[in-house]
């Protein structure tokens, strides 16, 4: 379970808006399919989901981030997270955005502005980067 830098358990509400940033990755290059779906189920259920309220919370998190024009009210709960609760998240961002083996131009662009809002420096968001995409290399 992942928690917020005050060590509290994060709540359906902010796990709705996690999700609709991971949402929002998986669609950005117009094509949201089922492996991305995967990733976005099992990052929720890492931070403290469970089976009978997942599909509720991602068909929320889809609603929001349909109605949104802007990532910073989803990144909120993020940057708010402990250091190895935010790593886990931009891990599982790259996961989706590899899910299909390529980084479009419109996918590395969010993850560099991304990298910014959750105040992560560039070495680390490379590290991260690299050692997810080598996953999907093998």
């Amino acid at each position: 379970m992942f928690f917020n830098k005050d060590n509290k358990n994060i709540k359906n509400d902010n796990l709705i808006k996690v999700s609709a940033l991971l949402i929002h990755a998986a669609k950005i290059d117009e094509n949201y399919s089922l492996d991305e779906e995967k990733i976005i189920k099992e990052t929720l259920l890492e931070i403290g989901a469970n089976n009978e309220n997942i599909d509720k919370i991602i068909e929320d998190g889809k609603k929001i981030e349909a109605d949104s024009n802007q990532i910073l009210e989803f990144t909120k709960e993020v940057k708010n997270m402990d250091i190895n609760s935010k790593i886990k998240i931009i891990e599982n961002l790259w996961r989706i955005i590899y899910s299909n083996n390529e980084a479009d131009v419109y996918e590395t662009s969010l993850m560099r502005r991304l990298a910014g809002l959750l105040y992560v420096d560039n070495i680390t968001m490379g590290d991260i980067k690299n050692k997810i995409k080598k996953e999907y290399s093998q």
